[in-house]
């Protein structure tokens, strides 16, 4: 099962970071457990510019931005086939 974790205080952005995730998990029939990561010192183990933040399998794959759906897609994929 893939680990995901949306960083950010829950503003929008992180909101949409999640729903883009999730429905990516979910076009790829993947099974994911999903975390939302809201302490600031929680966040900061992590070392990442600007939030969102989005975290797979603890490999930051992007942060400060909302990614595409694709983008999540690729990330998913390269995840599951690293094991």
């Amino acid at each position: 099962m893939l680990s995901i974790k949306i960083l950010g205080p829950g503003c929008l952005n992180c909101r949409k970071v999640e729903e883009v995730a999730r429905h990516a998990v979910v076009d790829l029939g993947l099974e994911a457990k999903f975390e939302k990561v809201t302490d600031y010192g929680a966040i900061m183990h992590y070392p990442i510019l600007a939030t969102p933040g989005l975290v797979i399998n603890e490999e930051i794959v992007c942060n400060g931005r909302i990614p595409s759906d694709a983008e999540v897609a690729a990330w998913l994929e390269k995840a599951v086939s690293a094991g």
